[in-house]
């Protein structure tokens, strides 16, 4: 018999589960795709947006989008086309009704368990093809997977379902193990993006500066070189704070708190040449984007939620 068996949303940067259908079915085989389905929970990031993996006698498909994935247990025989367009709809109506900002900020596992009510009726229609297919028109779906068919993730790279802990040592394009240097931040946030944008200012009215005391050096004004190496001592502070906002170092905590040492002494030894609003400025944003690179971590090892 084809069925979907089971059903639950899950947020990709961290694998948190926000809602989920009650598995009724609790056999060896479903215990196993459980496991299967927190190893995938935990590198949706990594994946691509539509995904099958086949275990034997059962299927999960997923699909993501905008940080959100939707993901099914079905058996092998139940149709491609209608695992897609029973998550396309899942995916409509959670995009309808939760915000972006909702799921972001979301803490604590099934925080949305109410639309399992919404997961529940829509998988009773589609365990009914026969008064389903009058209901809904298949053909646009069946042409998107066949031009965009699913990824089909390699049992190899998973790994047996009761070693968690050593699945998915390459990610699906064989890249290889992911490095601590290479390693993923979490999404930028809009503060975030406020914060690179105001280092990229200070930035660059600290290089104008520079090289108009460059020029009034040349002019024998009397210009004191140090001031010449301060502005410029600190766009390259501000810069280095746009690249750790970025990018994962090592130490990259400790970095930004001596990079904004670094842009208060800069500051400090400016003073003559700044008043009280620009110095202000200045170390308050250096403050700001020094918060920032703090709050955006690299992405670890997502929870076990229980999925």
């Amino acid at each position: 018999m084809s069925v979907i068996l089971s059903a639950s949303v899950v947020r990709v940067r961290d694998g948190l589960p926000l809602s989920a259908s009650t598995d009724y079915e609790q056999n060896t085989g479903m215990q196993e795709c459980r496991k299967y389905f927190k190893i995938l929970s935990r590198k949706l990031a990594q994946l691509p947006d539509r995904c099958t993996l086949k275990t034997g006698h059962y299927n999960i498909n997923f699909i993501s989008s905008l940080g959100v994935s939707y993901m099914m247990l079905c058996t092998e025989n139940y149709p491609n086309v209608l695992a897609f367009s029973f998550l396309d709809e899942l995916q409509k109506e959670f995009i309808t009704t939760y915000s972006m900002m909702k799921t972001n900020t979301a803490v604590r596992p099934y925080c949305f368990i109410e639309f399992d009510n919404f997961i529940q009726r829509t998988k009773q229609r589609y365990n009914n093809p026969r008064s389903l297919s009058t209901k809904i028109n298949l053909s646009d779906m069946q042409m998107e997977i066949k031009l965009r068919p699913p990824y089909q993730i390699p049992m190899c790279e998973l790994g047996p379902a009761n070693g968690v802990t050593s699945a998915f040592s390459v990610d699906y394009k064989g890249a290889g193990k992911i490095s601590s240097a290479h390693q993923r931040l979490e999404p930028a946030t809009l503060s975030g993006i406020v914060a690179f944008i105001l280092s990229l200012l200070c930035g660059a009215l600290n290089l104008i500066r520079g090289f108009h005391a460059i020029e009034s050096l040349l002019q024998s004004d009397g210009e004191d070189f140090n001031y010449i190496i301060a502005f410029f001592l600190g766009t390259a502070a501000c810069l280095y704070q746009c690249y750790l906002l970025v990018y994962y170092t090592g130490w990259r905590n400790v970095k930004s708190f001596l990079t904004f040492g670094l842009i208060c002494l800069c500051n400090m030894y400016l003073y003559e040449l700044r008043n009280l609003w620009q110095l202000f400025f200045h170390v308050t944003v250096g403050a700001f984007v020094t918060l920032q690179i703090w709050l955006r971590q690299a992405q670890g090892k997502a929870p076990d939620y229980d999925v």
